[in-house]
């Protein structure tokens, strides 16, 4: 996690400081290979302009301005969209259980940190448990030998499964079990989403709540649904309740 803030430093450096140096590099590499180069101090047309609201500006002020701190300030506000100082904290944290080198980056004030952040899975009274269970949970897999061979958190949960470990330090196997199932719940989140947006259009921009949720399953979950047949969803909705009418069997098409 450190490397991101170094990488961040980097590019302002790089925004802020390497500019004539690296145009002195690039100028370098043009001459040697034969590219011609433009005259930075030549001004060409400001684009998305009118004809009549002409506005010039030098090649310099182009590829400084336009093309070298734009694209720099598009990859710093990406980085800072991925990683902001809550999104490194918790992946700070999540570190902390690993298990690589007979778990060196064991930290028990940011693991307790962790199980703050999940707060809808940990109760106060479960803080309080886990704060002792951590520190005889380190001292317990430092010690065993089943543990040497874990190279990751996967391999960490299932050898706690297979020594019954996970019975002895519930709490700490749902940090696990939480850390573990991040990637397929951010996965999911973005699914939803994308849904959403095709589901939700403008002609369906009202329906309620609880109709989106079932259409966003359907349509989320399609090949669960591929494999179940028709004819057992008409028979399904038809003995829900007493109807008029009998909803009449599927034809298929030829």
């Amino acid at each position: 996690m450190t490397l991101i803030d170094t990488v961040k430093d980097r590019i302002q450096d790089l925004r802020d400081n390497r500019w004539d140096e690296l145009l002195e590099e690039v100028g370098s590499f043009c001459a040697k290979m034969c590219i011609p180069v433009s005259n930075m101090k030549d001004k060409i047309p400001v684009r998305d302009h009118s004809r009549r609201e002409e506005q010039w500006i030098t090649y310099y002020h182009h590829y400084h301005t336009e093309v070298f701190i734009a694209v720099l300030d598009l990859i710093a506000i990406e980085m800072n969209g991925r990683f902001s100082e809550i999104t490194i904290e918790f992946l700070t944290c999540i570190s902390c259980l690993h298990p690589r080198d007979s778990f060196s980056r064991f930290h028990h004030g940011k693991l307790l940190r962790l199980a703050e952040i999940y707060s809808y899975d940990f109760s106060v009274q479960d803080l309080q448990v886990l704060k002792e269970q951590l520190h005889t949970y380190i001292q317990d897999v430092r010690r065993s030998s089943n543990f040497v061979e874990c190279h990751d958190l996967a391999s960490l949960a299932v050898k706690l499964v297979e020594t019954r470990k996970h019975l002895v330090f519930p709490l700490v196997y749902r940090l696990i079990e939480l850390a573990l199932i991040l990637l397929v719940a951010t996965t999911s989140v973005e699914r939803a989403f994308s849904a959403m947006n095709i589901i939700k259009t403008e002609l369906c921009n009202k329906i309620g709540d609880e109709w989106l949720n079932d259409m966003m399953i359907c349509y989320i979950e399609r090949h669960v649904f591929e494999t179940i047949d028709d004819e057992a969803i008409l028979l399904r909705f038809q003995n829900m309740q007493s109807r008029r009418i009998q909803l009449p069997p599927r034809r298929d098409s030829h």
